[in-house]
């Protein structure tokens, strides 16, 4: 569900927009200037950290592929790495890294926390990924299309419940990447993904280019809106910029670059956020000694108030061990009365 009064307050402290370029430049893969490396000792190994536990806030340059920047950070000794959604090699902006026992809450994070993107589109051009990087495949007129008609099209995003899932992304297909079928040149049946929009604006236009952002639902493809208003507007377009400024609840203005610990892997211990911060809005439920070790064994334990949970309709919280999160858990009515189940154990 997207907290629609997050990613408002979110938006609307986002109120300096950028002119857009008139010739945006595909990139080239080299990421504003940084390469990601693994960091080396003197004597040529890698540098090996003790594993993390929490979240790591990249700031993915645009080029190198998200797998390609978590693989950077799991060679400082962090084997155990996963995320809360990828973003495209064109895409820059915010990555969440999970490490250690955060890897357990990615599916907390991708099914309850919206999006907000900047981004750039043109018209006049379909490719066939949907974005500058791909196959031209049609170019049409666009001089006559309007400002205002722009402006219509980008608000019809909030309309949209679904949207078709480009053929050149990670969704599969009877096991297979899409993409992977769309460089063999096989066709998949075409994709359709329940998405919401829930803010779309226009920052800018300097056409055939528009500069906008959108706050949006886990897992929507910016691209796909694109594509969609190309089509609708009778010209195709094309996303050629994009940037992730807020992925719930952690913003740009918390992320590093890659290249930070690829250059310095000490910079790392000091920059992981702790897991129970990952998730602000689940309470944290204290736990006495004697029910930290029932919760170890799986055991649930009395709820000690009438009512918990985050007000949404899902009563989740972190049980807390002296300060530190030991478990995921929901609030369940039993015989005995409401209880905390254990959902996923924190403990090492």
């Amino acid at each position: 569900m997207v907290n629609k009064d997050t990613l408002a307050q979110f938006c609307r402290s986002q109120d300096q927009p950028e002119s857009p370029s008139r010739t945006p430049e595909r990139d080239s893969g080299a990421g504003s200037g940084t390469t990601v490396t693994p960091s080396t000792l003197r004597d040529g190994k890698a540098y090996a950290l003790p594993q993390q536990h929490g979240v790591l806030v990249l700031n993915k340059p645009s080029g190198p592929t998200s797998a390609r920047c978590l693989t950077a950070i799991k060679r400082l000794g962090q084997k155990k790495i996963g995320h809360a959604g990828t973003l495209d090699p064109l895409a820059s902006g915010v990555l969440l890294v999970l490490l250690g026992q955060a890897t357990k809450l990615s599916g907390h994070l991708l099914s309850g926390g919206g999006k907000v993107y900047r981004g750039v589109l043109r018209l006049g051009q379909t490719t066939d990924t949907w974005d500058i990087e791909g196959q031209v495949l049609e170019e049409a007129p666009w001089q006559h299309i309007s400002v205002e008609d722009v402006r219509r099209e980008v608000a019809a995003w909030l309309d949209l419940t679904e949207q078709p899932v480009p053929s050149y992304s990670a969704a599969k297909h009877e096991g297979q990447p899409l993409y992977k079928l769309a460089r063999k040149g096989l066709e998949a049946p075409q994709r359709i993904k329940r998405m919401k929009v829930s803010q779309a604006d226009v920052l800018e236009t300097s056409l055939p280019f528009v500069r906008f952002r959108v706050a949006c639902s886990s897992g929507t493809y910016i691209r796909s809106l694109a594509h969609s208003l190309g089509k609708r507007l009778g010209c195709g377009a094309v996303l050629t910029e994009l940037t992730r400024e807020y992925s719930h609840p952690f913003g740009l203005d918390v992320a590093r670059d890659p290249a930070d610990f690829t250059a310095d892997p000490t910079l790392l211990p000091g920059c992981v956020i702790p897991v129970e911060d990952a998730l602000p809005h689940w309470p944290r439920v204290d736990l006495t000694l004697e029910e930290a070790a029932r919760v170890r064994n799986g055991i649930a334990v009395p709820c000690r108030t009438p009512q918990a949970g985050d007000g949404d309709g899902e009563d989740l919280a972190f049980l807390m061990e002296q300060g530190q999160a030991l478990a995921l858990a929901k609030r369940e009515v039993t015989a005995a009365g409401p209880c905390w189940a254990v959902l996923r154990g924190l403990w090492n």
